[in-house]
């Protein structure tokens, strides 16, 4: 979402709402298929997922995805994915752009670490993150429909 709004500064609440929650499929499936296994799913998989998409923005008044909107967030998605790859996983560029099919530059710098103060590219403990993601979904949520 930090990537969106730096790109684009005139992304509406709703707009920044839907960022936050694009993977929320994944948190109800379990778990989080990287791009390059997608394919070896199938289509019931793609199907099961766009369904619980639709639900979910269904659940949070969120409109579906237009053909600007969805290349904006796969471009900062692909982003943040490259980058979390070298800085976190610790793959090489070359790695990630062989292995993952991910283009993208990687960022020097961790957009969250001067956002919440943290060391950069420094995973977050699970309870962490769920508080961080609660109080950002809050937020959004009455900015995006109070």
């Amino acid at each position: 979402m930090l990537l969106r709004r730096a790109a684009a500064p005139s992304i509406t609440p709703l707009e920044e709402l839907r960022e936050l929650l694009h993977d929320a499929e994944e948190g109800l499936l379990g778990f989080d298929a990287i791009s390059v296994i997608k394919p070896f799913l199938g289509d019931a998989f793609r199907a099961l997922t766009k369904r619980l998409e639709h639900m979910v923005f269904l659940r949070y008044g969120l409109p579906a995805w237009d053909t600007r909107g969805h290349a904006a967030h796969k471009r900062a998605d692909r982003l943040a994915a490259a980058s979390e790859a070298v800085h976190v996983a610790g793959w090489s560029r070359e790695e990630v752009r062989r292995t993952l099919k991910i283009r993208a530059e990687v960022l020097a710098e961790d957009p969250l670490a001067a956002h919440y103060d943290c060391r950069p590219w420094e995973p977050w403990p699970p309870a962490v993150a769920c508080e961080r993601f609660l109080a950002e979904l809050e937020r959004l949520k009455a900015s995006a429909h109070g």
